[in-house]
């Protein structure tokens, strides 16, 4: 689903006055929870591995990827070190909105295969050590599910209030703002003379959480997956899902702040306590949110392990540094990872991830895509995703450095969520070259391009005519290529995926952060017990230098994306985006 614009989750905490306020002792604190069984788990200390199904691999040439493309390719995620898969919606959907859009949730669109398939497929994963996490659209379905389209017949239906609606001798429906419908959140049916609510586009309309037998048809669907052998939920656009159904008037221009009026509604967490009790200890899963509320009390109310709500979330506060193609500054970045950090150290977990199929590709948001700068920077940046504390999660193409694709012109666009935007922009009078220039940087479709396997037609991605245009680069930047060269990005991640898997210090250990106001050098350590390690990472494109007291105390390089690492005293020069992990000695 759509990304929630940062701005509209800024968060505005004094750490000091919260419940959850850090003290100098929190290190000891950390590695006494750590070394605490109760506090371990595996989604904790596994590296999770996005992938866009229809992107992926295709292997019946029609274009679009399937589950016999990713059974083809278990062997290669194996190889990578991933421990959880997480897929994007391969549901029976009309595609609106690319499979968030689910007219049936017990069943699989066929252009992805059959059941059978999506069973060996999930068997060979976790024959191979990798969990399986199914993506979870409940906050609406398609219009075309069967309760839509019964719901639509008559007010008697009993389907009618499996959604939210507004009778039209009511009057007009208080505006509700929509993420994808320039007109608004509220669509009039006639033959039922009311009007529905969607949050994102028209075709998703918001079901209603509110009448129990909702929430028990969302509980079977996850039931008849559980039983299947899936291991966690990632439950979409979930913040939402609860509203006032008196719906209050909003004021004007509130949808700047979307997830304050929009998001954690009355009795999500009811809801939430009942999906625990229904499904997740049951049947011994886990589940992630998208999205955290608003405030830090909001996301540890969410996941918390003593509210028996959710396991793990992930918030959008980070996307916002890199949204236009003028940038982010290094200490904005490191404020937000570290905030969360330091709120989360002692309670809750979330996810750490840098992109995502809502996003742009990580190396032109945060990193540098041009030939000279594209490998190392793309090292840099998944040697800190996987170095800092929380589960990792890695989008399919990111172990390799795949770009942006170049769409300069909005007929290229078949992304509901790009239209929509589009239209809501021209609308408003803005400077549509200006808005392309942005849409073309930002817009998710570049993160949806097909997987560049090799240098063959097609990236080897299809002997068909792909869903969507491979990216040119796929000669020079593709597996085959990168699994031959022992510098490459692609061998890299697979080295940082097993430097953390052996040392558990890069999972539950202590975060700091060193020289907070250095624009150019991320520095920090992370601690567990006796085991301490530097973290080291250039986010610039020429050498920079940084002096710390502890540089000098200094052992094992663990990791490095330069074969030397050039050192004097207290003081390291490092070159362009170069990326250390090295032990302290004791």
């Amino acid at each position: 689903m759509k990304s929630i614009l940062p701005t509209l989750l800024i968060i505005m905490i004094i750490m000091s006055c919260t419940k959850h306020k850090k003290t100098q002792g929190q290190a000891d604190v950390t590695s006494e929870i750590a070394s605490n069984d109760t506090f371990k788990k595996w989604w904790k200390e596994g590296v999770l591995y996005q992938i866009y199904p229809q992107s992926f691999n295709d292997t019946d040439g029609d274009g679009f990827g399937d589950f016999r493309g990713v059974i083809e390719k278990l062997d290669y995620l194996e190889r990578l070190g991933i421990t959880m898969v997480w897929m994007n919606p391969f549901f029976e959907s009309p595609l609106v909105d690319n499979g968030y859009d689910v007219s049936n949730y017990k069943a699989i669109h066929p252009r992805y295969g059959t059941m059978d398939d999506f069973q060996e497929m999930m068997d060979g994963m976790q024959a191979r050590g990798i969990k399986f996490v199914l993506d979870v659209v409940v906050n609406h379905s398609s219009n075309e599910h069967e309760w839509f389209k019964q719901a639509c017949s008559s007010r008697d239906n009993k389907y009618y209030n499996y959604y939210h609606w507004w009778p039209a001798e009511k009057g007009k429906p208080p505006h509700r703002h929509s993420l994808f419908d320039p007109e608004g959140g509220w669509d009039y049916v006639e033959s039922n003379n009311s009007y529905y609510l969607h949050t994102f586009a028209e075709e998703q309309p918001d079901l209603n959480w509110e009448n129990p037998k909702v929430r028990q048809e969302v509980y079977d669907i996850m039931k008849f997956w559980a039983k299947k052998g899936v291991n966690g939920f990632r439950m979409d656009a979930f913040q939402f899902v609860s509203k006032d159904t008196t719906f209050p008037q909003f004021p004007k221009g509130h949808e700047k702040d979307f997830a304050k009026w929009y998001g954690m509604g009355p009795h999500l967490h009811d809801y939430l306590k009942e999906m625990y009790n229904e499904v997740i200890e049951p049947y011994n899963v886990f589940a992630v949110a998208e999205g955290a509320g608003s405030t830090f009390q909001d996301a540890h109310d969410l996941v918390d392990a003593d509210r028996n709500e959710l396991q793990t979330a992930y918030h959008f506060d980070y996307v916002g540094l890199s949204r236009t193609p003028e940038g982010y500054t290094l200490s904005e970045f490191k404020e937000v990872f570290t905030k969360w950090d330091r709120e989360f150290a002692e309670e809750g977990w979330l996810a750490i991830f840098l992109s995502n199929h809502d996003n742009s590709r990580l190396v032109n948001r945060f990193g540098n895509p041009s030939p000279e700068f594209r490998r190392v920077s793309t090292q840099m940046l998944n040697t800190f995703l996987l170095s800092m504390r929380g589960t990792p999660y890695t989008y399919y193409g990111d172990e390799l450095g795949m770009t942006n694709i170049d769409m300069p012109s909005i007929e290229e666009y078949v992304d509901v969520s790009a239209i929509g935007e589009y239209g809501m922009a021209k609308a408003r009078g803005e400077d549509m070259e200006a808005f392309m220039k942005t849409l073309n940087y930002n817009s998710r479709e570049n993160a949806r391009t097909p997987m560049q396997w090799d240098d063959s037609q097609n990236a080897g991605f299809t002997t068909g005519i792909p869903w969507k245009r491979v990216n040119d680069n796929y000669t020079s930047i593709n597996v085959a290529a990168q699994e031959k060269d022992p510098n490459s990005v692609l061998n890299h991640f697979k080295k940082m995926v097993k430097l953390r898997k052996d040392n558990e210090v890069l999972v539950y250990g202590a975060y700091t952060l060193l020289d907070k106001d250095n624009e150019e050098v991320y520095s920090f350590t992370r601690t567990l017990d006796d085991q301490k390690v530097l973290v080291l990472l250039n986010f610039t494109d020429h050498e920079s230098e940084v002096t710390l007291p502890l540089i000098e105390n200094t052992g094992e390089i663990l990791i490095n994306n330069y074969e030397d690492l050039v050192t004097k005293a207290n003081t390291v020069n490092l070159k362009p985006y170069q990326a250390v992990i090295i032990s302290m000695n004791h």
